[in-house]
């Protein structure tokens, strides 16, 4: 897809989607996914397989044997979230290793991983949530590759990302959140993803979503859960968020908050027991 005629004119470039997600995302959008041919798809990129397969068996998902395929982890796991742990080393790959990039990578995961089963259990679409997850942060990467130590001053100035925005509009002339929606179109995610990495910022300050009513659902999860990873036990805020977000979204506050607490504190427990272990 191409990207904003408006950021073109920016000196700032955005990474070009892996030739293997590519070919992964054409199998994704056939309804009757040939789940041997995306897992073997994976494997074919030897250095991508075994990031995936390391991340299917970090603490985050649980398991209780070691995976050693990919088909075995879609077994385990199923094809969307190995695929959304396939887009995610992808993305992490587009860009250097950096100190300053790990707290993102690792927030993508979590976020990705809970909006997307927070997406199922609300019969929302659960892949363009957990990819929007994954991609919500990535134009901050994007700026950190433009112009490493410009950008680490920014991140260390901004307590918040409302904050954030306003220093890159001035150093750059572009924010994270509308690189990060370009970079989610020109790989090819879709609409409700794209909208909700481009409008999070102005979602999580003003608690109001955007205007069309489709792009609403995984915007909404996006500032609880974003809410959640800062502050699962905060109760009483996120029941206000709950009932301030999910009607702009046409969704019903106590199911969004149960769904909340119950996906939150699976992935919690899971964190536990591997600490423990």
């Amino acid at each position: 897809m191409s990207v904003n005629p408006e950021l073109r004119t920016l000196d700032v470039d955005i990474p070009a989607q892996p030739q293997s997600l590519v070919q992964l995302s054409l199998l994704l959008a056939d309804e009757n996914i040939n789940l041997q041919a995306a897992s073997a798809l994976i494997e074919t990129d030897m250095a991508l397989a075994a990031a995936v397969l390391k991340a299917v068996n970090s603490s985050l998902y649980g398991l209780k044997g070691r995976v050693q395929s990919v088909q075995q982890a879609v077994t385990y796991l199923g094809m969307r979230e190995v695929a959304a742990i396939t887009f995610e080393m992808g993305l992490r790959a587009a860009f250097p290793p950096a100190p300053e990039l790990e707290p993102i990578w690792d927030r993508a995961a979590r976020r990705g991983l809970l909006m997307g089963r927070l997406a199922g259990q609300l019969s929302l679409d659960a892949w363009a949530a957990h990819s929007a997850g994954l991609f919500e942060e990535c134009g901050k990467a994007v700026l950190f590759r433009h112009a490493p130590d410009h950008y680490r001053s920014m991140l260390r100035a901004a307590t918040r990302d409302d904050e954030l925005v306003q220093l890159e509009h001035a150093g750059f002339g572009v924010s994270h959140d509308a690189l990060g929606a370009a970079l989610c179109e020109s790989w090819g995610l879709g609409a409700a993803a794209v909208a909700s990495v481009r409008h999070h910022v102005l979602a999580r300050a003003t608690l109001r979503l955007p205007e069309q009513p489709a792009r609403r659902p995984i915007c909404a999860l996006s500032v609880l859960v974003a809410r959640w990873l800062e502050a699962p036990d905060s109760l009483a805020e996120l029941t206000e968020l709950a009932n301030t977000l999910a009607p702009q979204a046409d969704l019903d506050p106590l199911l969004v908050l149960r769904a909340l607490q119950r996906t939150g504190g699976r992935l919690a427990e899971t964190e536990a027991e591997a600490a423990a272990a």
